[in-house]
């Protein structure tokens, strides 16, 4: 079944089965970071040894540091006004560490400088090199000030192209993010009651923020300008990554992929690890460049749900509102609220994919492997995910508020007929847009005070829907 509705129309959709959106659930007062450290001692970097001159490699410096304030009971370690250089830092329960305005913490561009850890990245536990700043197995923590940690990814990026170029001729587009290890800029791994507030970040070597498997984290006033100096792939601003209780605020991210984006683990390992993203809550936020304003996906094999996102803008991302997925994936995305939305510029307002990416998604051994020992890493990507665990669901997402300008296309949204796109509500929107777009195996639709005004005349196109009625 095919339908097609005529633009410039108001549509009312309504139907007994609906989804009321609650912008104010009990979980809320449960987000964020409970706890800051409270010492006030002050431990400068500068006296155990680091230098701001761009040149002198700090790590151990500022490690040293890190450690001392630690073992006194925590505190702040703050740097004198000056650059830098450093490899992989480790913050410790109770300390603080201050990035003071005129203080710019660079990342070493040599990958030895990154010492290998067991840690997830993109959905997959593995061996991969530590983040410029960590915080693993930790709690009560920050990172603060109005200061820059700068990633220096170009050299990175420029490896990143190199080898993709010589990994999709061989057919291997599915694992080089894997194989070319790239330094993340902060990880928050496996800790509890940390806070990130107000760090410019820019130019990360591969994800910017990542809060992995973590809760009770609170990251704010945050700037990310991964776009300086080139294109990063892979360049995601915040990702929150089988973790609970986060709140995301008055963060403003230009990057090169996800802006916002929650995750759950990819595949079969992500199925076996099992850890769902839950009770989050992004506000407040702004978006120019990047895959999305909020993305949820496309690893979602531990599930995503109890999600809240409401008072943000965007000004050129891909999208404004972003669910996707694959069918070897798995996991279920559900009771999700977002609202109050000013989306310019983007290439769609909502943005619905059960099969995303299938050059990237969907792994494929060519026969020139066939029978050769293969890397830990590419085993799990390889491991086949049965058909009934495979295919992801989308369902309860309500939409409200939302005005979009200067966007090609108001919403695509496409399920399948094993896994419909069920419980979406729409309310109260308004897009100025090329074209409506479409609707396909969408099952208990409510479109309430939706408005397109399209240039080319026509509604949305609406296919293999169940239960969606129009009622003009």
């Amino acid at each position: 079944m095919k339908r097609i509705l005529s633009g410039l129309l108001l549509l009312v959709f309504s139907f007994g089965v609906g989804f009321a959106i609650d912008k104010n659930p009990a979980w809320l007062k449960e987000v964020g970071a409970k706890t800051v450290p409270n010492g006030k001692k002050i431990y400068w970097v500068n006296n155990c040894g680091a230098v701001g001159d761009s040149i002198t490699l700090n790590t151990k410096a500022i490690q040293k540091t890190i450690d001392l304030c630690a073992a006194k009971g925590g505190g702040i370690v703050a740097f004198r006004p000056g650059r830098y250089l450093s490899g992989a830092i480790f913050v410790k329960k109770g300390v603080c560490l201050r990035v003071d305005q005129g203080v710019t913490l660079l990342g070493s561009q040599n990958i030895k400088d990154y010492p290998i850890i067991r840690t997830r990245v993109a959905g997959i536990e593995m061996n991969w090199p530590a983040a410029l700043v960590n915080v693993k197995n930790q709690e009560n923590v920050a990172i603060t000030g109005k200061g820059i940690i700068d990633g220096q990814g170009k050299y990175f990026w420029d490896l990143y192209w190199a080898m993709r170029k010589n990994y999709d001729a061989r057919g291997l587009r599915w694992i080089v993010d894997y194989d070319c290890q790239r330094p993340r800029t902060l990880v928050v791994d496996s800790s509890k009651n940390v806070t990130i507030d107000g760090i410019q970040f820019q130019r990360a070597g591969f994800w910017t923020v990542q809060l992995l498997y973590s809760e009770n984290c609170t990251v704010k006033n945050v700037l990310v300008r991964n776009n300086i100096g080139g294109h990063g792939p892979s360049t995601d601003g915040i990702d929150i990554d089988s973790s609970k209780r986060i709140e995301v605020a008055h963060c403003d991210i230009d990057c090169n992929d996800d802006n916002i984006c929650l995750k759950a683990g990819r595949d079969a390992d992500g199925q076996r690890v099992n850890r769902p993203t839950e009770y989050v809550s992004i506000h407040d936020c702004v978006s120019a460049r990047g895959g999305g304003l909020v993305v949820f996906g496309s690893e979602t094999a531990g599930s995503i749900r109890h999600v809240v996102a409401y008072n943000l803008k965007t000004n050129g991302t891909s999208a404004a509102v972003r669910l996707k997925s694959a069918y070897n994936r798995g996991g279920v995305v559900e009771d999700v609220a977002v609202y109050n939305i000013d989306a310019r510029n983007a290439k769609a307002a909502l943005a619905i994919s059960l099969n995303w990416n299938p050059s990237y998604s969907y792994s494929k051994l060519p026969a020139a492997y066939e029978g050769k020992v293969l890397p830990e890493h590419w085993n799990k990507m390889l491991e086949v995910v049965p058909a009934e665990k495979g295919i992801p669901t989308f369902r309860d997402v309500h939409i409200s508020d939302v005005t979009v300008n200067d966007t090609p296309v108001g919403i695509t949204a496409v399920g399948i007929a094993k896994s419909t796109l069920d419980n979406f509500t729409l309310e109260n929107c308004t897009f100025n847009v090329e074209k409506a777009g479409d609707i396909d195996f969408g099952k208990n639709w409510t479109l309430k005070n939706v408005k397109f005004n399209t240039k080319d005349g026509k509604g949305l196109t609406i296919t293999n829907d169940e239960n969606v009625k129009v009622n003009p």
